[in-house]
């Protein structure tokens, strides 16, 4: 088997003769996959889920080039907004906006009545990373179950970010209630890394790059 070949069945296993597809499924997949061998882009679809295996997908049914743009940011609610900006400023993010939000829209979108907020906006210095820390003045916030839930409870667990020097770091988050979960730790020669609780006990990933 060729190299060229090896690379477009490790994307898409196998052809879509192979895969048992109806003809406009096997068409797309195999589009896809000749793309994929040669660098290019997949003129706007690729393939996705299970049932292109099974050769069930109804038609329209995959992805499209650009349908996602970017990950905007990571939302998370606190009791102390203050306290929380303060934590993330000392971890290197820099305020980008604050307001208050309230109305039908705010009702309508989190799916809750007579909302008012406060929200902060941080970023990392990059620009490319953001966290919109919301304080809920109505309704009352809600406590989280069970309250600082270890790493390998489900759901959303922990955020991470990667820093020069984690122990710095550290010495200086401790001064805003930050406390170690496990232990610094080496992957390889490749990071140094640790768990911290931050705000409301959410877990706070540091990550060293080393060499």
């Amino acid at each position: 088997m060729s190299h060229a070949t090896w690379k477009t069945r490790r994307a898409g296993e196998l052809s879509g003769q192979e895969a048992g597809l109806g003809p406009r499924a096997r068409r797309v997949h195999d589009e896809a996959g000749l793309a994929m061998e040669l660098g290019r882009p997949c003129g706007g679809r690729v393939p996705v889920g299970p049932e292109w295996r099974r050769g069930t997908a109804a038609p329209g049914n995959y992805a499209r080039t650009m349908a996602l743009l970017r990950m905007d940011n990571v939302g998370i609610v606190v009791d102390d907004l203050e306290a929380a900006v303060a934590f993330f400023a000392e971890l290197g993010m820099e305020l980008e906006g604050q307001a208050l939000v309230e109305g039908p829209w705010v009702d309508g979108v989190v799916g809750l009545d007579g909302v008012r907020s406060d929200i902060v906006m941080m970023r990392t210095p990059d620009g490319h990373g953001r966290l919109e820390l919301t304080k809920f003045r109505a309704p009352k916030a809600i406590p989280a179950e069970p309250a600082n839930a270890p790493a390998h409870t489900m759901g959303l667990r922990r955020i991470m970010f990667a820093v020069e020097d984690i122990e710095d770091v550290l010495a200086r988050l401790r001064t805003h209630g930050a406390q170690l979960v496990g232990g610094v730790t080496q992957y390889e020669n490749s990071y140094r890394l640790c768990y911290v609780r931050g705000p409301e006990g959410v877990l706070v990933g540091l990550a060293e790059p080393l060499g």
